[in-house]
């Protein structure tokens, strides 16, 4: 299961990693196996519109069980199934790096996702990566 104090390291992490390499202002949000909501944060100066990215990023990737980066490979050799999955779930699949599977190290159990927007899709990976391991996680981004 994934707490709200790990989605919170994740997002605090996330950000750090951010600020660290210089990148955009970031909107990152950290969904739990359902792809119900347990911590979103916006930095100063990101779109107000990120949340709906940031979020289908992550609900892409815990929906189908892979990352959004391989959603997006995905992509290239069936497009219309990648296509269907927007219909199947509202709309709410972004398939672009950023969404990065949540997996617990013990089990190798998928506990949720965290979705980032902001900068390019590999940074946004790389920040999302980085909370996971900050939580104790196993990230795939």
């Amino acid at each position: 299961m994934l707490t709200l104090d790990q989605a919170r390291t994740i997002i605090a992490t996330a950000r750090a990693k951010g600020r660290e390499k210089g990148m955009k202002p970031l909107s990152v949000v950290v969904l739990d196996a359902g792809g119900h909501v347990l911590a979103f944060e916006r930095e100063d100066g990101a779109p107000v519109g990120r949340f709906g990215i940031a979020q289908g990023k992550a609900y892409g990737a815990v929906m189908i069980g892979v990352s959004s980066r391989k959603l997006g490979e995905m992509y290239a050799d069936r497009p219309h199934f990648i296509g269907a999955l927007g219909g199947v779930y509202d709309g709410k699949v972004v398939p672009v790096a950023g969404g990065v599977l949540l997996r617990d190290k013990a089990t190798g159990a998928i506990v949720g996702a965290v979705g980032i927007t902001g900068d390019t899709s590999d940074n946004d990976a790389l920040a999302g990566i980085a909370g996971a391991e900050a939580a104790g996680l196993v990230g795939e981004g």
